[in-house]
């Protein structure tokens, strides 16, 4: 009974302890039996109030529950912590060879470039050494020397570059070579406590990897001081080998890089394509660099044995014939022992002679310095010395250094639209490390004259460092360029006024091209507009210097636009202003019309005025204009009839002086200038339908034709001489004012009849008719049965055409790709001989005889 009973109780408990985690989990999660009915289905008042969590508590259920409730990409706090908790880190393996590949083929648009990142890598590793011995001058040792040394060996196939620099540790070849896209450069400068004046120029890491572009295998050699020299080989796989050096320390310090060059690229073991590529990536780097290079050079060599008898030789009988002929014996001459050959001399070749000035203070320059660099970035050694140079440095949010220049001459691709020009004046260097001339967005079009540079500290390069990116410091760059050039030129003109007309008259269709496309700069550019004027007496002035004479209570600033200075100067719609003392500027160019029109206001407060559209107020007597209105209504309401839709009004005017007419536009209508223009475009469409332009006839009502005129059509409104002189006066007006006549016969043909009505002939009085005979066509070439043309005929050589044998054959019309026969002169004619004749015989020549 006892053991029954324990056996019970056992039973019990082994029952409670595997149902006890089924009802924690039930109960706190809760789990509910499909059928089961609990109270707490049925809420109450008491069991909400002391059961329900309060959420004011902070106690660690409800932290939990609030965990359990926020999701997040499907998983909540809770679950995410266990996540993070029982994760195990891994690292993103690659494949090297793929990677290799993408950043050997794909990163580089040029293989050239290669020369240019190993030059700058051996320039860091020289700035590193130099900057260490500023606080260890052990560190620099007997090697004193920063230099880099590039030298090809073509029948090795080899290229090195060797530098003085600091050199590699083991530990460094495996980490900045081993590791790809690791910047040693970069961790460098992390390490300095001053960078203010670093010239370090590496960023990305990757390069080196650029050798792989022209070689197959690269091995690098090289020395520090904390370590023995190390060999590291690679041939861009897998796998990399580093090495002691067997041979010991042969560098003393730096590094010798040694390219095996691929097949295909043997370009790049030629000294001359070494040293183009020196010069154009690497001509500003702060290390001497040395090419080695053969120079062709006459050099004195020893004679051989053979070439001492042989002179010998000559000696002996040079005597024998001057001396012994007259039994004296001479002294004989020295025998030379030298000759003088040409041979190819191995020397090193500066490659980067030429400093960069720019990162100088302006102060230590002279102008000779500043020239002779502009013969360097002009790429031409017989180039005309610059008009003036602008350098500058720039700090701030972007800090570079700038030098530009303005050329004495135009240059020749001064006016390129094709956009291949634009930009290409200018070089962008990073660090002195020439990255490219391809530098369209950094000036806008009108400054595209300019030559010169931009070196900038930090700029947004692509990882090839071969173009800019899209970024804010680039139009800050531009912005504070632009500023700058404005300036210059602002106080040139202010101060150097004889150097500006020379700017001017070379690049004063850049300032207006300015004008009109550089809106946040145009007071300042316009500021920068020089005219001639009626009162210039052909000298340019300013906008300032028009306004300090303008006339008491003139608002507007007149101008006059045409082909010169002649025709504008003599135009009718001058004259009462000239007259009253305004002054009116002359606008010649073609640009011109452009410019002024993209001008709101001079100053702000003066507007433009075209004198050739509209009306000008010019101060007269309004009561005596009406009155005059009144008395010439008849005439010109007669004219605008007359002519019809050549003009749109006709009214009399007060400013013309000696002219009766003259032809102006509308204030928002096309001046004559503007008309040309439109008409000369290359893609102008003659048959457009365009609205035509809408002018106006002025007459002058002082002058006596207009007088006489109103007369006659006062008293006969069909005088046939009125009508004819209405035309006349339209065209001439058509001409003095500046527009293209549409008609010139219709002028030519009214111009004519007025000269014979002058000498009393009849006006439609023409010269007698002349019978003329028309010339008959010309024939056309026969054909024969197959198509082909028949030959032409053609007379032989000293035949006269008056030959009545060749009559039939005499042509007009041969054309020069014609085949063409002599016509052989008549055969005469054949005589049958009898039948019984017989031929004469021929005489056959003996055999002696032969």
């Amino acid at each position: 009974m006892k053991i029954n009973s324990w056996r019970i109780a056992l039973l019990f408990i082994l029952l409670g302890v595997s149902l006890l985690p089924a009802l924690i989990v039930a109960q706190e999660g809760g789990v509910k039996v499909e059928g089961e009915t609990n109270e707490s289905d049925f809420p109450t008042v008491e069991k909400g109030l002391k059961n329900e969590k309060v959420a004011s508590k902070t106690d660690d259920e409800v932290v939990e529950r609030s965990e359990e409730s926020i999701q997040s990409g499907g998983f909540s706090v809770k679950e995410l912590k266990t996540i993070r908790e029982k994760a195990q880190t891994l690292q993103f393996q690659a494949e090297v060879n793929k990677l290799m590949g993408i950043i050997i083929n794909s990163l580089y648009s040029s293989k050239e470039v290669f020369l240019r990142e190993v030059i700058s890598n051996a320039s860091d590793a020289l700035d590193k050494i130099r900057h260490i011995g500023l606080t260890d001058s052990s560190q620099i040792g007997e090697n004193t020397k920063y230099e880099i040394r590039v030298k090809a060996d073509e029948k090795a196939r080899t290229l090195t570059i060797t530098d003085t620099g600091v050199g590699m540790t083991k530990e460094d070849l495996v980490n900045h070579l081993g590791t790809i896209a690791k910047s040693g450069t970069t961790e460098f400068l992390k390490n300095l406590k001053d960078t203010s004046n670093s010239n370090l120029i590496g960023q990305f890491g990757v390069g080196f990897y650029s050798v792989y572009l022209v070689a197959d295998n690269v091995t690098v050699i090289s020395k520090n001081n904390n370590d023995v020299q190390q060999v590291w080989q690679s041939d861009a796989q897998s796998t990399f080998t580093i090495s002691e050096d067997p041979r010991g320390n042969t560098l003393g310090r730096g590094t010798s890089l040694v390219l095996h060059i691929k097949k295909g690229e043997e370009q790049f073991l030629q000294p001359a394509t070494l040293s183009n590529l020196l010069k154009k990536y690497s001509e500003f780097i702060n290390f001497p660099i040395f090419l080695w290079t053969e120079k062709d050079e006459e050099v004195e060599v020893p004679l051989t044995e053979e070439e001492l008898e042989e002179k010998k030789k000559e000696r002996d009988e040079k005597k024998e014939k001057e001396g012994e002929a007259e039994g004296e014996e001479g002294e004989e001459e020295p025998l030379p022992t030298t000759k003088k050959v040409r041979e190819k001399i191995p020397q090193w070749e500066l490659m980067n002679e030429n400093k960069p000035i720019w990162s100088k203070n302006p102060k230590e320059v002279t102008d000779e310095e500043y020239n002779t660099f502009f013969k360097i970035v002009a790429k031409d050694t017989a180039a005309a010395d610059p008009l003036k140079h602008i350098h500058f440095t720039a700090e701030g949010d972007v800090e570079f250094k700038c030098l530009l220049y303005i050329p004495g001459v135009m240059p020749s691709n001064q006016y390129d639209t094709t956009g291949n020009s634009i930009g290409r004046n200018i070089k962008l260097y990073v660090k002195r490390v020439f990255i490219t001339d391809d530098f369209r967005d950094i000036l806008p079009k009108y400054l595209a004259f300019l030559r010169g540079l931009v070196d900038a500290d930090d700029l947004p390069l692509n990882v090839s460092r071969e173009q800019l990116q899209e970024h804010r410091n680039l139009q800050v760059i531009k912005n504070k360029i632009v500023r700058k050039i404005l300036a210059v030129l602002q106080e040139m003109a202010d101060e150097d006024k004889e150097k500006y007309s020379e700017f001017y008259k070379l690049f004063s269709a850049n300032v207006k091209l300015g004008v009109i496309e550089d809106a946040k700069n145009r007071q300042k550019l316009g500021k920068l507009l020089r005219f001639q004027s009626s009162k210039s007496e052909g000298k340019l002035i300013s906008f300032a210097e028009y306004t300090d004479r303008m006339r008491e209570g003139q608002k507007e600033i007149y101008y006059i636009s045409g082909d010169s200075v002649e025709a504008v100067s003599t135009s009718p719609l001058l004259e009462r202003l000239v007259k009253k003392g305004y002054e009116v500027l002359y606008m010649t160019e073609p640009i011109d019309e452009y410019t002024v029109s993209s001008m709101d206001r001079v100053d702000g407060k003066y507007q433009l005025r075209n004198v050739v559209k509209g009306v000008l107020d010019l101060g007269e007597d309004k009561e005596e204009s009406k009155k005059t209105e009144t008395e010439f209504n008849t005439l010109t309401t007669w004219l605008k009839k007359e002519l019809g839709s050549k003009v749109e009004l006709v009214r009399t005017t007060n400013r013309l002086v000696n002219f009766p007419t003259a032809l102006v536009s509308n204030l928002f209508g096309l001046s004559p200038q503007m008309e040309k223009i439109m008409k000369a475009q290359a893609m102008a469409d003659p048959n457009s339908r365009q609205m035509p332009p809408k002018r106006n006839l002025e007459i002058n009502p002082k002058h006596p034709l207009i007088v006489e005129l109103n007369k006659r059509v006062t008293e006969d409104e069909s005088n046939p001489r009125a009508k004819e002189l209405a035309q006349v006066l339209y065209q001439t007006a058509v001409l003095s004012s500046g527009y293209s006549i549409d008609d010139p016969q219709a002028l030519a043909s009214q111009i004519v009849k007025m000269m014979n009505s002058n000498l009393e002939l009849d006006p439609n009085a023409t010269a007698p008719e002349e019978v003329i005979e028309e010339l008959p066509v010309a024939e056309k070439e026969e054909k024969e049965d197959d198509g082909k043309k028949k030959k032409k005929k053609k007379l032989p050589p000293n035949v006269k055409l008056d030959n009545p044998d060749y009559a039939d054959f005499i042509n007009f019309g041969d054309s020069e790709d014609a085949e063409e026969d002599v016509v052989s002169p008549p055969e005469p004619e054949i005589v049958t001989p009898p039948q019984d004749a017989t031929p004469p015989q021929e005489e056959v020549p003996t055999k002696d005889e032969l």
